[in-house]
């Protein structure tokens, strides 16, 4: 009897064990069995020189990496609805997104910090992985959620500037907060000057494709050659573009070929295969070899990079390849990073990459996603038009006892930074809006959400002909090749309160209260998602795409998801 339950125990051990393999090694194992069906296929040809690829920073490049994966796709954790059981001995992957773990900013009393700093971001990856997550059913992790991309995502109509001379231009609103009639919200907007498609300068463009074995599913590298298409189609004659793929290595799919070839570019997209392990490092290295190759002076260079960011061999540590980045865009070639897929979607890698790379992050979860960030707003995902955008709001203690900033939590800049023009900070492109929301308690309103200070004097009002000024706000900026920033700085009057917000400020407030909600719901007073829904559905206003009805649906469903209590999916938290 002992020897028969210790067996059965002995036996239990091993299965647990066997149980308990970290996804990648049983992902080794499923690529290695690939690898040996693959091995009875005829080779397919190899797409670039192999000397050439050599040549530029060594980087070999291997058949392996466009050998499509013998393995059968699997099911990731986030699923539209729920599958039927699996069979017997069925695995399933578990979820190992990462987000960087983030902390709502506090509330700040004026007269003890009356300035407020950070850098701009435009920004919207995070609306578009969420919505992903709330079609699929699931409620979003809340590191997921980032108001700023949130409230980026749309259009708000800001004012443009008149001509390239003055890059941008800046407006303000200000009026009660819908959630709590004795705050304010302070609407700041930033609009950069269109550049008309046939002036943008011409493009040396870099597609730097993720071909690894964890691409292998349709929302994954399928969708990534639907989204690239598109982009390849408006290419014009003065274009120039490479495509580079990484997997176990690196190689040159395609040498800089010009956007009239258009049949050749299509065509390399479309022999990309996935399979092997991810050395992204080492695909960086090589399509930033391949910028400098064609870098064209007074152009638009720059390396769009596509993953689910699942980066296991090579330099994987993501310290060293944000110093691999930054040391690049010293060289005027920006990086653009487009998030795909689920299960395994790195979004903390992506969005920070392209922030160090001067870039801008998206997500891509459809080919209508993939249309708006390419195609609809192609010029402001390439040309830059004022480098190292910095928002320096500083607060009159006599018109506001407190303020909080809704989002740019990973964007905080420290008060000398402002002025310092050796401190990075974000890009406008042509076109783009960047919209930024302070919540402000007025002095007198009894509303203050922090408590008194036991030794804390009363702030006395200002006189003369500051008195009027709830703060001011400054921005600097560069114009592209200038190391100098310039400074534009604008008051803000007390006169200016609006008795009811614009729908404008009212849209952007309804998406500010869903980010909030979706993280907790802690800043939003008697609000609830019955209100965010009601505001979302009666501020839609001229909406051509049909984005903000799409809001007001997602708004819907993700009060069925959090009032039905689903859970969230364990995914892996960053520092």
């Amino acid at each position: 009897m002992q020897r028969t339950a210790l067996c059965t125990a002995l036996l239990c051990t091993i299965a647990l064990s066997a149980c308990s393999t970290t996804g990648n090694e049983q992902a080794d194992t499923r690529r290695d069995a690939g690898a040996i069906a693959a091995s009875n296929q005829p080779e397919p040809p190899v797409l670039a020189d192999e000397a050439e690829a050599k040549t530029l920073d060594r980087v070999e490049l291997t058949s392996g990496a466009m050998r499509a994966k013998a393995a059968p796709m699997q099911a990731y954790a986030y699923a539209p609805a729920a599958p039927p059981p699996p069979p017997s001995g069925y695995w399933q992957p578990a979820n190992t997104e990462k987000y960087a773990a983030h902390a709502d900013n506090p509330v700040h009393r004026a007269s003890e910090e009356p300035v407020s700093t950070f850098s701009i971001d435009v920004d919207t990856g995070s609306y578009a992985n969420v919505r992903r997550m709330l079609r699929e059913g699931t409620r979003p992790p809340a590191d997921a959620v980032r108001a700023e991309e949130m409230i980026n995502y749309f259009r708000y109509g800001h004012p443009a500037p008149d001509s390239l001379a003055t890059p941008f231009r800046v407006t303000t609103e200000l009026a009660p907060a819908p959630w709590n009639a004795k705050h304010q919200l302070l609407m700041v907007g930033i609009k950069g000057y269109d550049v008309p498609k046939a002036t943008i300068p011409p493009a040396n463009l870099v597609f730097l494709i993720d071909t690894s074995g964890s691409m292998d599913e349709p929302d994954k590298l399928p969708l990534l050659k639907q989204a690239f298409a598109q982009l390849v189609r408006q290419l014009r004659p003065q274009d120039r573009v490479s495509i580079v793929v990484y997997a176990g290595s690196a190689g040159l799919v395609l040498e800089p070929t010009s956007g009239d070839r258009q049949g050749e570019i299509l065509a390399a997209l479309d022999r990309l295969q996935a399979g092997g392990s991810t050395n992204g490092g080492d695909g960086i290295r090589l399509a930033y070899a391949m910028a400098k190759q064609a870098f064209v002076k007074g152009g638009v260079n720059r390396v769009i990079l596509a993953t689910d960011g699942d980066f296991n061999v090579g330099t994987v540590d993501q310290d060293a390849l944000e110093t691999l980045v930054g040391d690049q865009r010293k060289s005027g070639i920006a990086l653009t990073t487009l998030g795909f897929g689920e299960g395994n979607y790195n979004d903390q890698m992506a969005e920070r990459l392209a922030d160090v790379g001067d870039g801008n992050h998206a997500y891509i979860d459809s080919v209508d996603e993939a249309r708006k960030v390419l195609v609809r707003q192609m010029g402001g995902t390439l040309l830059t038009i004022a480098k190292d955008v910095k928002i320096q709001v500083e607060f009159n203690p006599a018109q506001v006892a407190e303020y909080r900033l809704i989002g740019y939590e990973n964007r905080a800049l420290r008060r000398e930074d402002f002025a310092n023009d050796k401190v990075d900070a974000g890009d406008i492109g042509a076109g783009h809006e960047v919209t930024a929301l302070y919540e402000l308690t007025p002095v007198g309103s009894g509303a203050e959400q922090l408590p008194p200070l036991r030794y804390g004097g009363s702030t006395t009002a200002s006189t003369g002909a500051k008195a009027n000024e709830i703060a001011d706000l400054r921005l600097r900026y560069k114009r592209p090749g200038e190391d100098a920033s310039r400074l534009i700085d604008t008051a803000i009057l007390a006169s200016s309160l609006h008795a009811q917000p614009s729908p404008t400020l009212r849209f952007a407030a309804s998406v500010a209260a869903y980010a909030d909600a979706l993280r907790g719901g802690t800043h939003l007073g008697n609000w609830n998602w019955n209100d965010i829904a009601r505001s979302a559905h009666s501020s839609t206003g001229g909406d051509p795409d049909g984005e903000r009805a799409e809001f007001a649906t997602l708004v819907d469903a993700a009060r069925s998801i959090t009032n039905g209590k689903a859970t969230t999916v364990d995914v892996a938290i960053g520092d």
